[in-house]
């Protein structure tokens, strides 16, 4: 009985999110085409499966893979500001500029130079994910306590070693929490390149769906993003929690 206990709390939030949408579709009286009722979509889900999983497939892969491009471009970012100072009045303006910009507004060129393929999606969404990894990360290297650093200097621990034994495992933490506001946001860098360009995913179908009026297929669509996003940051979330469980506030619950 004790293993249901932590799905009690998503399923219950579930139903009463489907509640309300059923209850506005109720009181506003909108047309199908306009609002469809989540039996509807249901119903649709069920009969286009198939394709709607095929896209899905898609989505999920470009997320993975930005994610991860976006992670080790964030770590390296991090660990050079950290690291070297010499660079890092010439990178910090770099990577402020680089958030100035808005990304939306760099779909259409990374679509030009990179095709209507994998690539311009996974590197829309590591854009995306880059700045909050680099941010946390380089916060928790420069915040290590002073008095770690002194001891282990003390001990004879210098450099690379220092930076490895003392100075990332107390940034894990920060990493952590970059990571997880990366894992929220990775599907809006993906999604958004298949609206500017793309032949298959999520995206694409929910846009080929609009231009047809078939809101209901649509939603649907819509409605499986949200389950891969949440399972997906509900995954990034247990393995940090594990990464990180001697951390206060990160214990695992057994």
């Amino acid at each position: 009985m004790n293993a249901f206990v932590p799905l009690l709390r998503p399923l219950t939030i579930a139903a009463g999110l489907l509640m309300l949408w059923q209850t506005v579709v109720w009181i506003s009286g909108a047309p199908p085409y306009i609002l469809p009722d989540p039996v509807r979509v249901a119903v649709v889900w069920w009969e286009r499966a198939p394709v709607i999983l095929s896209h899905a497939g898609v989505t999920v892969l470009e997320i993975v893979l930005g994610l991860a491009l976006g992670t080790a471009v964030g770590l390296a970012a991090a660990t050079t500001l950290a690291m070297a100072r010499g660079i890092r009045p010439w990178l910090l303006p770099v990577l402020v500029i680089s958030q100035a910009i808005p990304v939306f507004a760099l779909a259409p060129l990374l679509v030009l130079w990179l095709g209507f393929g994998l690539a311009s999606k996974v590197a829309m969404a590591a854009l995306i994910i880059f700045f909050p990894v680099t941010a946390a990360f380089y916060d928790g290297l420069r915040r290590v306590d002073p008095l770690w650093l002194d001891a282990a200097r003390a001990l004879g621990c210098r450099g690379p070693s220092l930076f490895r034994r003392v100075r990332l495992p107390a940034a894990l933490p920060a990493l952590a929490s970059g990571l997880r506001v990366a894992t929220a946001t990775a599907p809006i860098g993906a999604v958004v390149g298949e609206w500017v360009g793309s032949s298959a995913g999520l995206g694409y179908l929910m846009l080929h769906a609009n231009g047809r009026v078939q809101t209901d297929l649509m939603f649907a669509a819509l409605f499986t993003l949200a389950v891969l996003s949440v399972a997906l940051y509900a995954a990034m979330d247990a393995g940090l929690r594990r990464l990180v469980a001697w951390q206060p506030g990160e214990m695992i619950e057994t």
